[in-house]
């Protein structure tokens, strides 16, 4: 067979491909004509413009002419070869289109066939935080981020990431298939976002893997590993990490985040508010998405220093930058910054933006990359290579290449909401829950001892705010809340809906309290917050119990007499609950945040430790103050008495805390003595459960300087792990820290100082005064050189 010859029929297996993933027959397709009146409601699927008809094979032989001279269709050729074949075949016009609609809404997206060349549209705009969000349809509905990282799990966020890329990948091939292209339909999830929490009102917690910037950097990349899928030529979906930087509040109070100009120094910048990007980019993320707020004076989506002296020169960044939904005109109407479209285009794709995500405008920001160039504030060259990572990301989808190859185009509707990945939700959600008081081992519960049972609360059969915020999409008929998992243990318990405005709780009935508790045996307080009070573009003014929730759990210890009280709570940020922990009337608490579909269930499940291996063994990603006076300004970017890490006073509850049914005892913790500077310390921790119940472990290792004349956190978090251990039976775990851990910023430079260091393991932070029943084992070791090195990968 002829060179010729085999190209052709590479190219034809390439159109094949175009044929099998967006049901064209006979293989290519052409836009509908649109009216006037397109715009129309994406989740009634009213996309006209966005659903395609076939051409013929005239159409197609005049439209694209013989196919098999086009090189990038060869897969016998490099990524690079093939992107750069592509993208010289482009003209600036049809680079603009494609850079400028990677947003929501029927204006917005897709980004249009090249029909000359036999490229498709493509939706760019989806999430998958814990699921496929917002696309029509069903998905499984995991908990909320920050619940994902309270598992301190690997494992749990490998496994969510992966269920999440089959779902949405299968359902991305099936509306391709049929035509559909609206928003969120893609296989290109903007996720996980790893801000880190810094202050706790900030709106977005949920979203978020907690205040530690190692932690988030390692579930991210864990995240990421399970999205993009084990195929070593192509994935299943592709990740993208949120938002550069630094961006942690406020949405709202006391100043939008559309205006807000963050002051960072350079040493919270990179101790900080770098570091989860930086693992992010090693992880091989494919997308990085700038956030809406300036960084010391210039908005994140034109910093040139954030997106390109750092992203791709220090750290070698390949991948492409999208903005922020409507980021890039704020620039101009909520910064000030700049003054026209054209010149935002051009500052923003200098800086580092490839993709505009805008918000369904007719003309977005970057339909004026054309106009930049012709005005000579931007070069045709540069606007090239921006775009070049968008096509190699869609050719690693394998959108040029044959589908028989791809083991991921065979992915369909069929592999969404299955059995297992049902199971799978509602053992995840078992997992991320944080036991924060048990007196007396109430809980397990021993559901004989209870005759009356009553719940009361604002979450308790409240089905929207338990998902919390951008959930996916599904059947109710695959959720409960927690009255309805609480009734298959208590048929006959008592309910009725106390507050008014759901969790805003503005009013409530102390009749129907007092009528409810009144004779009681046990009553199952359900409070939290809920998308209603805290998310996205809605930060909370203070740590309070919203509303009246408050005076309803007073009431309730008022008036139900000898009655055992258990509180659910059911939120991200923390809350102001030092009453529930100090009161003896309150026997248990447990942190639920909002776990999904699997609410009712799970809740269910842990209370009574079904099956025996129930106990909950979340930690808390995030410390809980004791005092609104340990909270900073919300403005303050410093992070002086910030999180765990450089906070002097005690808080509530600690980062990393968590009970658990059973116990633990660490029995022997080793190390070598001494390292150099850039050399791993490699440790062994024994740790045995010592209680009456098989149980999860998180095994939790700090580092600390024995120096104090080093800009150094307290301590900080330099390993984790989750392991299940049976009773009475012991577990040898080995494990390493990275030196970059005990690394410092200082002078433009990480630095690493010979002198002693702390090494400290167990179920909890060492010197904690808020302890779980478990002990902490610490050693020293010595760095016996000192070491400086660049933030280059």
């Amino acid at each position: 067979m002829s060179l010729k010859e085999t190209t052709w029929k590479v190219a034809l297996l390439s159109l094949y491909l175009i044929a099998a993933l967006d049901s064209s027959d006979p293989l290519y397709f052409k836009p509908k004509a649109v009216s006037k009146t397109k715009v129309q409601n994406d989740f009634e699927f009213r996309l006209q413009h966005s659903k395609t008809e076939s051409l013929t094979h005239n159409e197609l032989g005049q439209t694209c002419g013989p196919m098999y001279q086009y090189p990038f269709w060869n897969i016998s050729l490099s990524w690079d070869e093939r992107v750069q074949d592509l993208v010289s075949r482009l003209t600036l016009e049809e680079i603009q289109l494609q850079m400028a609609r990677g947003g929501a809404g029927p204006y917005s997206t897709p980004a249009p066939p090249i029909m000359r060349l036999g490229i498709g549209p493509y939706v760019w705009n989806s999430n998958c935080h814990r699921g496929d969000q917002g696309a029509k349809e069903n998905a499984t509905a995991f908990p909320q981020s920050v619940g994902l990282a309270a598992s301190f799990s690997h494992q749990v966020l490998f496994d969510v990431a992966t269920v999440a890329s089959v779902e949405t990948r299968g359902k991305h091939n099936d509306f391709v298939r049929r035509g559909v292209y609206a928003t969120h339909t893609g296989a290109s999830c903007f996720s996980p976002v790893i801000n880190v929490v810094r202050d706790p009102r900030w709106g977005r917690i949920q979203e978020t893997y907690g205040e530690d910037p190692f932690m988030s950097g390692e579930l991210a990349a864990t995240f990421l590993d399970g999205l993009h899928g084990d195929n070593k030529r192509y994935v299943r979906v592709t990740g993208g990490c949120l938002h550069v930087d630094a961006y942690s509040g406020p949405e709202n109070i006391p100043e939008s985040r559309l205006s807000f100009d963050a002051k960072v120094s350079d040493y919270d910048l990179y101790m900080t508010y770098l570091p989860g990007f930086k693992r992010c980019v090693q992880a091989k993320t494919y997308s990085i998405m700038c956030s809406y707020n300036s960084v010391n004076g210039i908005p994140a989506c034109v910093n040139k220093r954030l997106m390109t002296d750092i992203l791709r020169k220090a750290w070698k960044f390949k991948g492409y930058v999208v903005s922020d939904e409507q980021a890039l005109e704020f620039v101009i109407s909520s910064h000030k910054y700049l003054q026209s479209f054209e010149d935002v285009a051009a500052a923003s794709v200098i800086a580092g933006v490839n993709l505009e995500l805008s918000a369904n405008m007719p003309e977005p920001v970057f339909l004026s990359i054309v106009k930049a160039v012709e005005q000579g504030k931007l070069s045709e060259v540069l606007v090239r290579e921006r775009v070049k990572p968008l096509f190699y990301t869609r050719m690693r989808l394998g959108q040029f290449d044959p589908p028989e190859q791809n083991p991921y185009s065979r992915l369909s509707n069929n592999d969404v909401v299955t059995p297992s990945h049902q199971a799978m939700a509602l053992d995840v959600a078992k997992k991320s829950f944080v036991l924060l008081k048990n007196n007396n081992s109430f809980l397990p519960l021993d559901t004989s001892e209870f005759k009356t049972i009553s719940v009361i609360g604002p979450m308790a059969d409240n089905y929207v705010q338990m998902f919390g915020n951008l959930p996916p999409i599904q059947s109710r008929v695959f959720a409960k809340t927690p009255l309805e998992g609480l009734k298959e243990i208590f048929p006959s318990l008592r309910y009725k809906q106390v507050c008014e405005g759901e969790t805003k709780c503005t009013n409530f009935s102390r009749e129907t309290v007092q009528e409810l508790v009144n004779g009681t045996d046990l009553v199952l307080a359900v409070f939290g917050t809920g998308p209603a009070v805290e998310a996205e573009n809605n930060d909370r003014p203070n740590l309070e119990l919203p509303g009246m929730q408050k005076q309803v759990i007073e009431e309730i210890m008022e008036h139900s007499g000898s009655a055992k009280i258990l509180v659910v709570l059911m939120n991200a940020g923390p809350l102001n609950v030092t009453f529930l922990d100090i009161d003896p009337r309150v026997q248990a608490v447990l942190e639920c945040f909002f776990p999904g579909q699997a609410t009712g269930d799970a809740i269910r499940e842990v209370l009574i430790n079904k099956g025996g291996n129930s106990s909950p063994a979340g930690r808390l990603p995030i410390t809980w103050p004791l005092y609104a006076s340990q909270i900073p300004p919300m403005t303050n970017y410093s992070m002086v008495n910030r999180t765990y890490r450089y906070m002097q006073s005690l808080p509530l509850y600690p980062f990393g805390y968590g009970l658990s049914y059973s116990q633990f005892r660490y029995e022997s913790l080793t190390s070598v003595s001494k390292v150099k500077a850039m050399e791993n310390l490699s440790f062994e921790v024994t740790v045995k459960n010592i209680g009456d119940y098989d149980a999860d472990e998180v095994i939790q290792c700090y580092i600390s300087w024995g120096r104090s004349d080093l800009p150094v956190p307290v301590r900080q978090l330099g390993h984790f792990t989750r392991v299940h251990i049976k009773h009475g039976e012991k577990t040898m775990h080995r494990g390493t820290i990275s030196w970059q851990r005990w690394a410092f910023w200082d002078k433009g430079f990480w630095q690493v100082k010979k002198g002693p260091m702390n090494l400290s393991c167990g179920g909890q932070q060492p010197d904690q005064t808020k302890r779980v029943p478990s002990n902490v084992m610490s050693i020293r070791f010595y760095i016996v050189s000192s070491a400086t090195t660049t933030d280059n990968l």
